[in-house]
């Protein structure tokens, strides 16, 4: 795994240059941000085989399977480094339906630096669309009484490597953001990768109205469902996390808003997430152990059976639930995949979700995506000033898997031991006590195991977190 500065190190000659490290800003000048912001829509082409120009002949040609964050990313890093770039997204109406139901996404310092590389302008955006919360008070608390667990620190680590703040942004406007920078003429709608056949030339992708478009590499960047992965592997299914996550956003703002920013109320079975996420809004995500759900996307009676679940929890969530309108409270099933030891093939790799599909409790599937896109760039960046050869292209992307599998295992491997942890959170135990008569008396005392807890917590958990934004810490 590369560390931020290696992840960071180079970009386009439209970013700031650096030498040996690079710095980041945490503000740039407004005039130079005085761009007009478009609507971009962007359709599918017709015809059968679509013939490269001369000049794309001359630049490495990069297939991109799917539109969302990763797919994004790496063809906004690619169009800097001047590559003929194609994303093909079956439809971008249901990723925007997508971000609805999965809700805003945590941007890390590790990632938003690699966006500020990539494109400082596009950086400058989401920063002003998204909420920080680095710089208030993260943690753990109790479900029933509301007491601190523990606490973590996500601005300390930022400030003293010079990372931009751990943020949360909308999905929808953090794509929408995306695809005006990627531009029209790169990201294509309607157009559903299939298939794709691999010559020692070349790759030809096969779309579902029977396009066909070569090029030198295919990244699959479709999702945990992806048609890449499947076709490169064999189809398998996805593993149920036990947990079904119940999400809400309301525009209550609870009296505690300017001072905690992300909070993690833990209980039996059970736990639940408050988010500040700007604009007015607080978001929330409930987990329940419970078997997937038959129809997920019914709207009624979620917010009785939140309320029924969590009932009995301090006011922070029974607030929190009571005050979000039912048509608000959506509901998912939690999947994921296990690691995989090669994400490819020969011209053919997976990006983000495609290569390694997480449990959201450690808000990194996208913070990992984005992080992927530019280790893959760096990669490709060091074949591109030529022709390269058939050998030269397999050997990048076999480089990039295995600088990134390293990383992303141990974050795929935490996320999963969290969600056990989670939901085995037990602070008292119930003991019987026989005073002077024959009747026993129960009583609740402290489970002796939650000092051992918080005596871990306090001295491993914050080591982890300044790896895991910073990139630091193991390789």
């Amino acid at each position: 795994m590369a560390s931020v500065q290696i992840l960071c190190a180079c970009t386009s000659s439209s970013q700031v240059q650096h030498q040996n490290s690079i710095r980041y800003r945490y503000g740039y000048p407004r005039e130079k941000m005085n761009e007009r912001r478009c609507s971009v829509r962007v359709e599918g082409g017709n015809g059968m085989v679509v013939p490269s120009s001369e000049e794309e002949k001359r630049k490495l040609r990069v297939l991109v399977a799917g539109g969302g964050i990763g797919g994004l990313v790496l063809a906004l890093a690619a169009k800097h480094k001047g590559y003929a770039v194609k994303v093909f997204e079956k439809d971008l109406s249901a990723v925007r339906g997508e971000g609805r139901h999965r809700g805003p996404i945590q941007i890390l310092s590790s990632a938003l630096a690699v966006l500020e590389a990539i494109d400082q302008s596009v950086a400058w955006k989401i920063k002003e669309a998204g909420c920080v919360t680095a710089n208030r008070t993260n943690g753990f608390a109790d479900g029933l009484s509301g007491e601190w667990f523990g606490e973590f620190d996500l601005l300390t680590p930022a400030s003293r490597k010079r990372l931009p703040l751990t943020l949360v942004i909308c999905r929808m406007t953090l794509q929408d953001i995306l695809v005006n920078a990627v531009g029209p003429n790169i990201l294509r709608n309607k157009s559903k990768v299939v298939d794709f056949i691999q010559e020692p030339s070349k790759v030809r992708v096969i779309l579902e109205n029977g396009e066909q478009h070569d090029g030198d590499i295919l990244i699959g960047a479709d999702g945990i469902w992806s048609e890449v992965r499947s076709k490169l592997f064999g189809r398998q299914e996805a593993n149920y996390s036990g947990f079904t996550c119940y999400s809400g956003l309301t525009s209550y703002l609870p009296p505690y808003i300017d001072t905690i920013g992300y909070r993690v109320f833990l209980g039996m079975n059970q736990y639940f997430v408050a988010s500040d996420v700007g604009h007015g809004k607080m978001q929330w995500y409930a987990f329940h152990g419970e078997p997937p759900s038959k129809d997920p996307f019914l709207e009624a009676g979620k917010k009785k059976r939140l309320l029924d679940l969590f009932g009995n929890w301090c006011n922070e969530v029974i607030a929190l639930i009571s005050e979000t309108p039912e048509n608000m409270i959506l509901q998912r099933d939690i999947y994921d995949r296990d690691m995989i030891n090669t994400w490819g093939i020969d011209r053919v790799t997976l990006l983000g979700d495609a290569a390694h599909p997480m449990q959201p409790n450690l808000g990194q599937g996208g913070c990992m995506a984005i992080e992927d896109s530019y280790q893959l760039i760096l990669e490709l960046d060091k074949i591109a000033k030529h022709d390269p050869d058939e050998s030269e292209v397999i050997s990048a992307l076999r480089r990039y898997e295995k600088k990134r599998i390293p990383r992303v295992r141990v974050l795929h491997t935490a996320s999963r031991m969290a969600s056990k942890m989670l939901v085995n959170y037990q602070p008292y135990i119930e003991v019987k006590f026989w005073p002077l008569s024959e009747n026993a008396i129960n009583i609740q005392i402290k489970h002796p195991g939650i000092h051992v807890a918080q005596a871990l917590f306090k001295f491993t958990f914050p080591q982890f977190v300044t790896w895991m934004m910073a990139g630091h810490g193991l390789w």
